[in-house]
């Protein structure tokens, strides 16, 4: 009788045990479900963020945040809308406003209303569905070497027609649109000032005065433009309004200003808007936007302006004295709708390069 109560209750036992084992609240947390959870962000090469700051999210998320540098602006586009259907990454950073529509057009991000868009103005939200959300903006512009000027006598140009006069000629070096971005947004504040059926006569005329152009921005600024390397031929170059900010953070000795301006004046700037989404199939929307509220926040946006010399778009944000000091923001900058943008980039960039290049 023993014997019989025994293999029972081993039986009870050893089925209690089993039905345990399946339920789903009696399964023991493994090292991956209670450990860190994991976030890719595919950015542009540009993108920079402050090791103290990330912290701050993957603390107060449990995360470990992993960023997947994938080239300039559009090729990180593109490489995203390559892999629509098996995602490389959980949020993308780094569409700007030359390629919104692009971007929405491929249909690789879902909407998400973040809360923190109520601290942002609407001049930045060109995204009525939220697919895309500003985090960031800047201004192309015509940097100067203000010795160059000061030693010349020589007043800096005010307009995008003075570049043509000639006591401009040979001076102003810019960047080929088809490889570079801020030579894109310089051709479409041209385009925006004169018209489809104007920028290509300025641009012969700017070609008749000397313009020198070459593939990108490293070249421009380091090379070619007199007041970064000193030895360059041209003391005017397309940059960026917060360039003059940069020379002087970087700068291998304390300066009290910076060598170099902006020129300023209405359509010689082009704005530029950079936006951040959720990528549809991600595995983890929940802390996908979690992160965009976090490019949103105040934490983030005020490392934006000495991490990748950009405003912030979150108007609580406060700017570093850098950037008050010596940073200026376009009050007349040229736009252009992000529809019209896309619908004629190409055939503006091939009628440029048939003008200017050949």
């Amino acid at each position: 009788m023993r014997k019989l109560i025994s293999v029972s209750l081993h039986i009870l036992f050893a089925s209690l045990f089993l039905l345990s084992a399946c339920s789903p609240q009696a399964a023991a947390p493994t090292p991956t479900a209670s450990g860190p959870r994991a976030l890719t962000v595919m950015t542009h090469d540009s993108f920079a963020i402050s090791k103290d700051v990330l912290k701050k999210f993957e603390d107060a998320n449990n995360a470990t945040v992993t960023f997947l540098p994938s080239g300039d602006a559009g090729a990180a586009l593109n490489k995203a809308i390559l892999a629509k259907d098996a995602p490389l990454a959980d949020v993308f950073f780094g569409v700007d406003n030359t390629f919104l529509s692009r971007a929405l057009d491929a249909d690789i991000f879902d909407p998400y209303a973040s809360p923190a868009l109520a601290d942002v103005p609407a001049e930045f939200k060109l995204d009525p569905q939220n697919r895309l959300l500003p985090v960031d903006y800047g201004d192309v512009c015509i940097n100067y070497d203000k010795a160059y000027f000061a030693s010349k006598n020589l007043p800096v140009p005010v307009t995008l027609e003075d570049l043509t006069k000639p006591e401009y000629k040979d001076l102003l070096v810019v960047e080929n649109p088809a490889t570079s971005s801020p030579g894109l947004a310089f051709l479409l504040a041209t385009i925006k000032h004169f018209g489809q059926d104007g920028y290509i006569g300025y641009w012969k005329e700017l070609r008749q005065n000397g313009l020198v152009v070459v593939d990108g921005w490293e070249t421009a600024y380091y090379t070619n433009f007199s007041a970064s390397s000193g030895k360059g031929p041209q003391p005017l170059v397309v940059s960026y309004a917060s360039s003059p900010a940069a020379e002087v953070v970087f700068a291998e000795k304390p300066l009290t200003d910076s060598p170099t301006g902006s020129i300023l004046g209405p359509d010689t700037c082009f704005r530029q808007v950079e936006f951040a989404g959720v990528l549809k199939g991600t595995h983890q929307p929940e802390l996908a936007r979690a992160f965009i509220d976090f490019m949103l926040g105040l934490d983030f946006q005020q490392d934006v302006p000495l991490q990748m010399f950009v405003y912030p778009v979150n108007g609580k944000a406060t700017l570093p004295d850098a950037f008050v000091k010596y940073a200026d923001v376009a009050q007349a900058p040229a736009s252009l709708d992000p529809a019209q943008i896309a619908a004629n980039r190409e055939a503006w960039i091939n009628a440029w390069t048939e003008a200017v290049l050949r």
